[in-house]
């Protein structure tokens, strides 16, 4: 499903991921680890097409990033959710408008949107919150909503970037087990995170990375 062969991805001469050769099966959960700017976010970026390797190709859902076409991109998008550390919800947007906004842009029709926003709002328990504007909700909250807003398209991959980064430990822990349940009803989940903790005691793969290189995973 997702396949980097020897990418390289240059910022500066001293910021980027350098020579990484990985690949990640379907249905597959597993962690990226590493400090702050060892080049987690820069490997998601590769994956959903937000950036192009300098060096290699990004191999995923059958594209590849040497001859994808930009009028696919938007294709290959609808196949991946996306959860943002910083959430990026619209303020001005209920809860709900928040989830069904990808579906909107998909051309989903209005009946097949509710009913795919309820399941979106049990699954991350929003149900009782979606009437409420992204102001009124605590951070956990707001990032539950991102998590509906991810998953409400029925992804075949979810990458959540240090979702759990702005949390405390409790919240944290109910946000992974979100992200479980969703991987056991077979999505594949990519979750970069410098929490060790949290992850101390799952069992799932770890790759870990160090000044944009594969240390270990």
């Amino acid at each position: 499903m997702i396949d980097f062969e020897n990418i390289t991805y240059n910022y500066s001469h001293q910021s980027g991921v350098y020579d990484i050769d990985l690949e990640i099966q379907d249905n597959e959960f597993c962690f990226l680890v590493g400090p702050t700017g060892s080049g987690k976010t820069t490997l998601l970026k590769l994956l959903y097409f937000d950036l192009f390797p300098h060096k290699g190709k990004v191999n995923i859902l059958n594209y590849s990033s040497k001859n994808v076409k930009k009028s696919s991109i938007h294709k290959i998008r609808k196949k991946i959710g996306v959860v943002f550390q910083d959430y990026k919800l619209l303020k001005q947007r209920t809860v709900y408008e928040n989830i069904a906004l990808p579906l909107h842009i998909n051309g989903v029709g209005r009946k097949k949107i509710k009913q795919l926003v309820r399941e979106a709002l049990d699954l991350t328990e929003l149900s009782h919150y979606s009437k409420k504007f992204p102001d009124e909700l605590s951070g956990g909250e707001q990032q539950r909503v991102c998590i509906a807003r991810a998953i409400v398209k029925n992804p075949d991959i979810i990458l959540a970037d240090e979702p759990t980064g702005n949390l405390d430990p409790t919240t944290g822990h109910k946000i992974l087990k979100i992200f479980e349940q969703i991987n056991k009803e077979g999505t594949c989940v990519v979750m970069a995170t410098h929490n060790y903790k949290l992850i101390s005691d799952k069992t799932y793969r770890v790759i870990e990375l160090n000044e944009g290189r594969i240390v270990s995973g």
